[in-house]
């Protein structure tokens, strides 16, 4: 995976990419992060990426130019058109199920806003998907892009040390991840549950889920909706919502 970030300050994302996980993948070669300076696509003599709103306004605006610049010198470097991933609260909001379709691409190119946004030209020439971290505003996309690169980063092959974890940690059919527990086994007068204690990874399995859709039906039951679920996970599941009306 080839991540190249368009960005008025390029040393926030390396800074953000380069440590950990992320950053050990990268060493590994098994992704990259490019960060490129949108100034440096810049005409204007004093380095000026941003001018006032046409109609007025508060605020500046980020030409178009040294936007659709950047990206069309990264095409002809790449000699391809990469997808476009906008950071914008306008965006779908990004989720797990987003992560792991854009994991299947081979380049990703994140176009970051500032500012009161970018010039619609430039979006409407180079954008292929607008996406949000949340519905919330933040000053930049810098932020939200490097969320979502973390996020894919975590589902190619070979960036975790156990690639199982991908697959088991929140979200993973739809549920949250279920507790977890280290050594002691007691601390402050809390134990460890016995039954992670006890070897049996038929039980073991069975109290995870378990615990996962208990989690998930406190904390985030809308999530349940389109969760996998066994007619035995139903049935506890079930349960739990007679217990909750008690």
């Amino acid at each position: 995976m080839n991540y190249y970030v368009l960005t008025l300050f390029p040393d926030m994302v390396r800074d953000g990419l380069n440590t950990s996980i992320i950053g050990r993948a990268a060493e590994k070669g098994l992704l990259s992060v490019e960060a490129i300076n949108i100034r440096d696509y810049t005409r204007e003599k004093h380095g000026h990426v941003d001018d006032a709103p046409y109609g007025g306004g508060a605020g500046m605006v980020m030409q178009a130019a040294p936007v659709c610049e950047a990206y069309e010198a990264l095409c002809s470097r790449l000699g391809r058109r990469p997808r476009v991933l906008y950071m914008t609260p306008q965006g779908e909001v990004f989720n797990q199920s987003i992560a792991r379709e854009l994991a299947a691409e081979e380049d990703l190119v994140f176009l970051c806003g500032h500012y009161e946004g970018i010039d619609e030209r430039a979006l409407e020439m180079v954008a292929t998907d607008y996406l949000s971290a949340g519905d919330y505003v933040l000053t930049g996309g810098e932020l939200p892009a490097m969320m979502m690169i973390d996020c894919i980063s975590r589902l190619i092959p070979g960036v975790l040390n156990n690639d199982a974890s991908a697959e088991i940690e929140s979200f993973h059919d739809n549920l949250l991840e279920y507790p977890q527990y280290t050594r002691p086994e007691e601390y402050q007068g809390r134990r460890v549950p016995q039954v992670l204690l006890s070897g049996h990874h038929k039980n073991i399995e069975q109290w995870r889920r378990e615990q996962s859709i208990r989690r998930t039906f406190e904390r985030r039951p809308d999530l349940l909706r389109d969760a996998r679920l066994t007619d035995r996970e139903k049935a506890f599941l079930k349960k739990l919502e007679l217990e909750a009306m008690e």
